[in-house]
């Protein structure tokens, strides 16, 4: 495995590339972007569309699993690689920028062909984006544009999940209310803004607080999957529980491996990335969250035929 430091927008890069990055003035690293970006669109009939996506959900381990696959010898990076990225943000965000744009950011025909010459086997690409699970436009648009698509779905225990999520937001600067409470009870009033229509339909559209301010709708998890169940075959459609990725990190990398069709290897480091301390959630509210997810999580066990031991205790 190469040398490596610390995620760069989730993805860790090996060393030698981020001291290249660090080197290069910021108007330059921009106009190198973008020229690479334009080359990518050029080539794009050359290059390859992901075989696998990471769906989501948000805080619930999409980017250690990303960088763990990523340190697959058979999982290919995007493109470019220094770009340390691990989604285009396409079918949820930059949808109307068109599928020659998407296919820019992933590696040409040739590049797996010479991966795969030294690896000895078949290859992979995907991306992650944990809007994808979210957002209601983008089922149908993964289903229309990659009909044989494999993907994954990590499920937090919700009311972890939400209080994650808001940190989160805290620490990015698109969360300005200095309480978690007052999130999730402005939560209906700023969702009251969003035009759903218009997130369907208008691939131009984003809304902010449909993003970065869904703590409790993005726990919902039955009415966000079922759309890509009624789309997709359940064999191509891994559900991996949260917990189990970090408290049973090999086995469940050994599933993921085996999902993705990929030699198992285990020399891979299952270390957590994205991760921040954060106070404890005061026990009234993780009561009341509690208590509001019970139905919601009721309505997931019976769509996907599977106790995920929430109402136990199981730590999220």
């Amino acid at each position: 495995m190469p040398e490596s430091t610390a995620p760069v927008r989730g993805i860790e890069l090996p060393s030698v590339l981020r001291r290249a990055r660090g080197a290069t003035p910021v108007p330059v690293r921009h106009a190198l972007r973008a020229g690479v970006r334009r080359y990518g669109t050029v080539t794009a009939s050359q290059r390859l569309l992901p075989d696998f996506l990471i769906i989501g959900a948000k805080k619930a381990g999409t980017s250690s699993l990303m960088n763990w696959l990523f340190h697959h010898p058979a999982v290919a990076r995007m493109f470019p690689a220094a770009q340390g990225v691990k989604s285009p943000h396409y079918f949820d965000i930059n949808y109307d920028k068109g599928p020659r744009w998407y296919a820019s950011h992933f590696p040409s025909r040739a590049a797996r062909h010479r991966q795969e010459r030294g690896l000895g086997g078949l290859s992979v690409v995907g991306e992650a984006s944990p809007y994808y699970m979210f957002h209601p436009a983008v089922p149908d648009r993964v289903a229309r544009d990659l009909p044989n698509v494999r993907l994954i779905v990590l499920l937090r225990e919700p009311v972890a999940r939400a209080y994650s999520n808001y940190w989160d937001r805290v620490a990015f600067g698109t969360e300005a209310l200095p309480t978690f409470e007052q999130a999730i009870d402005a939560e209906p009033q700023r969702l009251a803004q969003v035009d759903t229509d218009r997130l369907r339909n208008d691939p131009g559209y984003y809304s902010a607080d449909h993003d970065h301010h869904t703590y409790l709708a993005r726990g919902r998890y039955a009415e966000h999957l079922r759309p890509w169940l009624e789309r997709v075959p359940a064999d191509r459609l891994l559900i991996v529980r949260a917990d189990d990725l970090f408290r049973e990190a090999a086995t469940t990398f050994d599933a993921v491996q085996d999902f993705l069709k990929l030699p198992v290897r285990h020399e891979v480091t299952l270390v957590p990335y994205n991760s921040r301390t954060q106070p404890p959630i005061e026990p009234a509210t993780k009561a009341r969250l509690a208590e509001y997810y019970r139905p919601y999580n009721a309505e997931l066990y019976e769509l996907i035929g599977r106790d995920l031991g929430w109402e136990r205790g199981y730590p999220g």
